[in-house]
């Protein structure tokens, strides 16, 4: 905690200094608190507020924005025991739960973001699916945030066993998840990625 802590708000507090929004990947409520009462905007979490105090923390920030992400299982056993069948009507049915749970305790539907969490439990090919079938999640009327960034299924596509060598199959796959209405992309290749955007946009 003291480590996450002495890692994140030195980096919060000169972000926010930029004037741009300011999101924090964190799954620990005391982390939460911290970096809102320094001034960052939305909290990102893999666990979607499931972790004990994390929804009292986003509900006692009014203005903070919230992007719950669906993880199969947890981080350690996600990919050895990843999902069954059909994933999308089930990613849906645990964000649409998550949403219910924010408006418990007073979140508002405008405040969140969600993320289908690509590579979080689920195979290559329910990977892709959920990229096929991305404006069924946009159904839920809620902005939709897309993490494709170097992932392994696209390594698993691209033959690209190292992640650096990904970009390409990375900047495709923001591409086509912009295209079929995704609302923000997660990226470690922004200049690669803006400029393949801007050819998306020159279309008009």
């Amino acid at each position: 905690m003291d480590a996450e802590l002495a890692r994140v708000l030195p980096v919060v507090r000169e972000a926010v200094k930029l004037g741009v929004p300011v999101s924090v990947d964190t799954y620990k409520p005391e982390v939460m608190w911290a970096v809102l009462d320094e001034g960052a905007d939305i909290v990102n979490d893999v666990w979607a507020l499931r972790r004990d105090g994390a929804l009292q923390v986003v509900a006692s920030y009014p203005r903070c924005g919230v992007c719950l992400m669906h993880m199969h299982r947890d981080p350690q056993t996600m990919q050895t025991a990843p999902m069954d069948g059909d994933v999308l009507p089930q990613v849906i049915r645990f964000l649409e739960q998550r949403i219910d749970a924010m408006h418990a305790v007073g979140v508002a539907r405008s405040r969140i973001v969600l993320d289908p969490g690509i590579g979080f439990g689920k195979t290559v090919a329910q990977n892709f699916s959920l990229l096929a079938r991305q404006t069924e999640l946009l159904a839920m009327g809620v902005p939709l945030l897309v993490g494709w960034s170097r992932k392994s299924s696209l390594g698993s596509v691209s033959n690209q066993d190292v992640p650096e060598k990904r970009v390409s199959a990375s900047v495709a796959a923001a591409l086509l998840a912009v295209e079929r209405g995704a609302h923000v992309v997660r990226v470690h290749d922004v200049r690669e990625t803006v400029d393949a955007l801007a050819v998306l946009a020159a279309l008009g």
